[in-house]
């Protein structure tokens, strides 16, 4: 069943996913290795094997209270507003200082109500001409959607490499979405480097799987990753509350990728 990711996310894939789907080729194992907000695993019909990665341990504890924790996850919001002074406390409180469970509030409430989904130095985010992201009265129901998803999902909170050579074999299908190029400090400090593209083509080259890999058109992004397929691709982001715009990207792939249905 076709679903949507219940987080807002900086580059996250709600537009282009299906894009991304359509092309998978037949394969027992799926790993995300850095899934965000993982709209492509929400998308997509179920696998054999799932699993999904990422290095940000908010991420990742979340979507282990979404999978493991869930009624005691949404009772966090029984009487919480969506405001600033909320969103500052939050902010403040350092996640630490909290139980698993109020972290993973913590980082909801934070992501899903900052401008622009920016998870790192987040600043309240509203608009006149809409409603928040947030909407506190159908939490239970988007989280309880994404819970029943995540059932049979295995959850890693590793770097990239570990989880591409550890997950590598014939059969899996990595679909793999780092930072864009020019971006790589929009997620926090030290995520992800520029040298890192390079070690990422590296390992890519050396995949006994397939992977489908999605980056920003940039010559840079064209010339780390010359020896794979490159697909160029359309897709549209919104840039504020009401205007959106037309972006180009690549669909990067180690096969011959075919448009399934």
């Amino acid at each position: 069943m076709t679903q949507k990711s219940p987080l807002a996310w900086l580059g996250g894939k709600s537009r282009l996913a299906d894009q991304i789907i359509e092309r998978m080729p037949a394969h027992q194992t799926y790993c995300e290795v850095f899934a965000g907000a993982a709209w492509v695993l929400f998308k997509k019909p179920e696998s054999k094997v799932e699993i999904i990665n990422d290095i940000n341990s908010e991420l990742t504890n979340l979507y282990r209270c979404v999978k493991h924790h869930l009624v005691e996850l949404v009772a966090q919001f029984r009487w919480m507003l969506v405001a600033r002074d909320d969103f500052d406390r939050f902010l403040q409180t350092p996640a630490e200082s909290l139980t698993d469970i109020q972290r993973a509030a913590r980082f909801f409430y934070l992501a899903k109500s900052s401008f622009g989904a920016k998870i790192h130095k987040p600043t309240f985010g509203i608009a006149a001409t809409g409603a928040p992201r947030l909407n506190l009265l159908r939490i239970e129901e988007e989280l309880s959607d994404a819970h029943a998803r995540l059932a049979r999902v295995f959850i890693e909170n590793k770097p990239f490499d570990v989880v591409l050579q550890r997950f590598d074999r014939p059969g899996t299908l990595f679909y793999v979405d780092p930072p864009y190029w020019g971006c790589e400090k929009d997620y926090g400090e030290g995520l992800f480097t520029r040298d890192d593209f390079a070690r990422l083509a590296a390992l890519l080259g050396a995949c006994r799987g397939k992977f489908i890999l999605s980056l920003n058109d940039t010559p840079g992004v064209r010339e780390t990753f010359r020896e794979f397929r490159i697909e160029a691709v359309k897709t549209r982001y919104s840039i504020s509350a009401t205007a959106k715009q037309e972006v180009g990207e690549v669909l990067i792939t180690n096969f011959k990728a075919g448009r399934s249905g």
